[in-house]
Parts: C-alpha cells; structure tokens; sequence
C-alpha cells in the first residue's frame, strides 16, 4: 500500500469513526438525532479534510486534531442546518421530478452548546482519539497473526522427496557442412581486410 492510500484509508477511518461517535454524543449530550443521511454527508465531506490534517505519518497529536476539528464540524453543521431528525414520513405518490427536502423530517431548533454538550463531545473526541491511535496497530497486529497462521497451514514438500536429475544439454555442432552454401558471406572483400 502506497502512502497515499494508507493516507486516505485513515482519513476514511478517522472521518467515519469521528462523525459516527459524534453524533451519538451529540445525541447523548441532550441534541436531537441526526438523519443518517446527513452522516454520511459529513462523512464525505470531512474525509479529504482529514486526510490533509492527518498527513503521512500518524502521530496522536494530528489524530487528536483531526478529530477534534471533525467533532466541532459535525456540530456546527448540525447546528446550522437546524438539526433534521429524520422523524417525517416520506410520502412520495405518483412521479415527482423534484427533491423534496421535507423526507428529511421537521426541523428541530438546536439550541446552544451547553456544558452536557460539550462533555459529551469531548468525551466522544478523547474515545475517537484513542479507538483511531491504537485501532490501526490492532489491526496491523491481526493481519500479522493471520498471516502466519495462513503460512504455517501451507503444504510443503516432505522430508523425503527426492530432487529431479539434472538436465543434459546436447551439444551441437558449431558449423554444419550441409548449411554452409546456405549462409550468406556478406562483406568486404577479402584484400582490404587487413
């Protein structure tokens, strides 16, 4: 895996589990649920963000501010778009040729960051940190251990097996007398050579 792509597969990872985690504390921290349509928006949305802020090589400090910066940006937006719920019923009869926004439910007025809020994201900032930290070499420590145990149920030859014989070349000869009109003796005369 190149670097851009273990990059970017952080990234994913960092944005998924950051966004995800945030918007249960956002819920357990007194807010209204989100539509899980907007999860996935902020999902995508935050990804090439993150994978700017994480950048090659992982350190908790950039781990900790990416999550950080993707807590306070799933909030803002969750404030800012008036927290759609999701609760609405979708009727949709006939064939409509319009997206209409009110699928998404009634919009619930968010209120300001109170200090449930706030611990319950930072809460939530702290368990990303440390899920996103320790979650790659967990997984780097299963893949490791998957392998040698794929290696070691490998077949391998017996004890026993004995080794095919050598091959022997034949040997032909350099000049053949019957081919020897045949070949072309391109040149330059034999008196200049010299």
């Amino acid at each position: 895996m190149t670097s851009r792509q273990l990059r970017l597969v952080r990234a994913a990872a960092v944005s998924s589990v950051a966004t995800l985690i945030a918007a249960v504390s956002h819920t357990l921290g007194g807010g209204a649920a989100p539509h899980p349509l907007l999860i996935v928006a902020v999902i995508a949305l935050l990804m090439p963000l993150s994978a700017v802020l994480i950048g090659v090589r992982q350190s908790p400090a950039r781990v900790a501010a990416t999550v950080l910066f993707s807590q306070a940006a799933f909030h803002l937006l969750f404030q800012a778009l008036g927290s759609p719920t999701g609760t609405g019923l979708a009727s949709t009869s006939g064939h409509a040729h319009h997206v209409d926004l009110q699928v998404l439910g009634s919009l619930v007025p968010s209120a300001g960051v109170d200090p449930s809020m706030l611990l319950a994201h930072v809460g939530a900032a702290a368990l990303t940190t440390l899920l996103v930290w320790r979650g790659e070499s967990v997984v780097r420590t299963i893949a490791r251990w998957v392998r040698a145990l794929l290696r070691r149920g490998a077949p391998t030859a017996p004890a026993d097996h004995r080794r095919p014989a050598t091959l022997r070349s034949f040997v032909l000869p350099p000049f053949d007398a019957a081919v020897s009109p045949a070949v072309s003796r391109r040149g330059p005369p034999a008196l200049l050579r010299g």
